[in-house]
């Protein structure tokens, strides 16, 4: 039996985000994706220019087709977009019992809006308690708290618990917009600090989807009944070889897409333009 996973989230259409980098990542680490579309974006390198929402019967209509019928080892939750598209998916998966991880997605690479203002709180009180895990990068963060965003790693661990007490049972603070050497992502749990994962901050405008890839590969992991901390680190892990060969993909002509099949593209020598 095949490992399977769910991720409800927004289309790009150049690829780098979104459903796209979502299935790209569960196949490349062996997990069988199926997916609900929330939303429609035209979208490539350089920006967003429509989004076009998914009608909420639809949406429901998707998940209860895929649950109905695959065995769902893990849930991805990705761009909703508006109030009413998160209390769909909230109500679709109130009989689903599997982890389920929670990406904030509110901003595009591009620094395209891709979650209404009055979506915030809708998110915050209906999905949040949802959560396996909550995987916000720090403007997201800041956000859901509606606070400054965090400027140290004692900021992250503070408003991670912050967002623990909000019902989610781990929250995965993302360093990335963070300033230094290294970037620090911290596992945080009601009780503190779970896990922390450093890695070098590298340098590279191709970037575009790491949210996207790290929360799927996440939830990749748990479908393959890793536990939260084991699940975490190996997708930390293939985000961080990624993001190292996102270069040799060359992709586009601006934020590129991190390379999701480094390794498999690179054993066939494969992934370079060279």
């Amino acid at each position: 039996m095949a490992y399977s996973a769910l991720t409800i989230a927004g289309s790009d259409s150049g690829g780098g985000a979104g459903i796209q980098a979502d299935l790209k990542a569960m196949s490349a680490l062996g997990v069988y994706g199926a997916s609900v579309v929330t939303a429609i974006t035209a979208q490539n390198t350089r920006a967003v220019t429509a989004v076009h929402s998914i009608p909420t019967d639809v949406i429901t209509a998707q998940i209860e087709a895929v649950l109905s019928d695959i065995e769902i080892h893990a849930v991805k939750i990705g761009m909703l977009a508006v109030p009413e598209i998160i209390r769909a998916v909230a109500d679709g998966l109130s009989e689903y019992e599997g982890p389920v991880v929670v990406d904030p997605v509110m901003i595009a690479k591009s620094g395209d809006a891709l979650l209404a203002d009055d979506a915030v709180e809708t998110l915050r009180d209906v999905l949040l308690p949802r959560a396996t895990v909550l995987t916000p990068n720090l403007p997201e963060a800041a956000r859901l708290l509606e606070t400054e965003e965090a400027s140290t790693p004692d900021d992250m661990r503070l408003q991670g618990q912050k967002l623990c007490a909000l019902g989610p049972q781990a929250v995965l603070m993302k360093g990335g917009h963070a300033k230094g050497e290294l970037c620090h992502d911290l596992l945080i749990t009601s009780n503190g600090v779970a896990a922390e994962f450093t890695a070098p901050r590298k340098q590279t405008r191709n970037t575009h989807g790491t949210g996207c890839t790290l929360s799927s590969s996440i939830a990749s992991g748990l479908a393959r009944g890793l536990p939260l901390i084991e699940a975490v680190g190996a997708a930390h892990s293939y985000l961080q070889g990624a993001i190292a060969a996102a270069d040799a993909l060359d992709i586009g002509q601006g934020h590129g897409p991190v390379h999701h099949f480094y390794q498999a593209w690179t054993s066939t020598g494969q992934g370079s333009h060279e």
